[in-house]
Formats: C-alpha cells, structure tokens, sequence
C-alpha cells in the first residue's frame, strides 16, 4: 500500500538527484550497490552498539537509493533484468543487515533481552519469506501482490521505531520495540500466508 502512494512523490522529489548523477556518468547499478553498502554499514556499525538514532539516520540517508536507482534507469532508458535482478537482491541485504543488526543488540551482553532478539529475528525470516514467496510465484507464472507487510511498511515502521527510541523514547524501548517487533513478525507471517493461499489458488485453477 504505502508502495502505491509514496512511489510517485518520492520519485518527483529524486528526479533532480537521479538527473544529476547520469550527468555524472553514474550507473543506476553503481547507486543500487553504494546505498545497499551505506544501509548495511549504518545499520551493523551503530544498531549492536545502541547508537539506534545515528544508525537510523545513515540508515535513511542510503534507504532511498533503491527509488534513485530506478529513476535513472527509467531515464536513461537502462532499464533491465540484470537491473531489476540487482536491485530485488540487494534489497533482501539491506533489510536482512537491519533486522540482523538488532538481534546482535538484543542477544549481546548490553541488550541483554532474548525476547526482542528473537522477534527481530522472526522479523528477519519472515520479511525474507515474504519476498521469497513473491518471487517464486512470479518463476512459475504467477501472481503474489498480495499482503499487509510489504518491504516499505517494514521498513518504515522499524527505521521510525528505531529512530524515536534512540532519540527521546530510551526509556520505554523495552516496549516499544517488543510491540513494533511483535507486530511486525505476525504481520509478515500474515503476508506469507496470504501470499501462499494466493498461490495455491491459482494452481488450483490451472489444474482445472
């Protein structure tokens, strides 16, 4: 959902971006790679630290190369499989380094809460199926675009959840975070089972 109505603002307010980096001899490939490679280090190098708010902010920072990338594909007319392939992997990477990084907090000596550790790693599994599902739909000719918890709602959801308990919410992050983890992992495995009966649906059809 937040997919259908956010993509055309951002991709207004990236076009500039997007024209001066071709203008720079700047591949979209190269803008896919740099901003999965500055979501990863902004995520690893402060998350399992409890530095949450500078985390979330480089985090941001490179989180928006995955709409700057495409623009420049479409402008440019790169627009490929390779890119498109590029793109969907690395995204698996960013998101799994997010959700990673917070389970190396909670599980470490300063988190100390197995709790939340293992929701963000439900988190992490789950968000990894949901895509997977999609995906291995889509190779056998069909349809997945179905579910309450896209890749955009996740990562909205934990980058301001993140950003708010590293900012001014320190001392109730026990539970905000238990909810918004707890919400997120059952709302992504609502999604694979939404995506799975979607499937299955459709097989059946063709069987017909």
């Amino acid at each position: 959902m937040l997919n259908k109505y956010a993509r055309a603002f951002f991709t207004k307010v990236f076009t500039p971006v997007a024209k001066l980096f071709l203008k720079m001899g700047i591949s979209p490939d190269v803008v896919t790679i740099i901003g999965t490679l500055g979501v990863c280090f902004g995520a690893l190098a402060f998350y399992p630290r409890h530095e949450f708010l500078i985390g979330t902010l480089v985090i941001t920072a490179f989180v928006f190369s995955d709409t700057i990338d495409g623009v420049m594909a479409r402008m440019s007319g790169r627009s490929s499989v390779w890119g498109a392939y590029l793109d969907s992997t690395l995204d698996r990477v960013g998101d799994a380094a997010i959700f990673g990084a917070l389970v190396l907090y909670y599980a470490g000596d300063q988190g100390h809460n197995m709790l939340l550790a293992g929701l963000a790693l439900a988190c992490l599994i789950f968000g990894s199926v949901v895509s997977y599902a999609k995906a291995r739909a889509e190779g056998l000719g069909m349809t997945a675009n179905v579910g309450i918890a896209e890749r955009a709602e996740r990562l909205v959801v934990v980058l301001v959840a993140t950003g708010l308990c590293g900012w001014f919410l320190r001392p109730w992050e026990t539970w905000i975070m238990g909810v918004v983890l707890g919400l997120l992992a059952l709302a992504s495995f609502i999604t694979v089972l939404q995506r799975m009966l979607t499937v299955r649906q459709q097989a059946l059809g063709k069987a017909l």
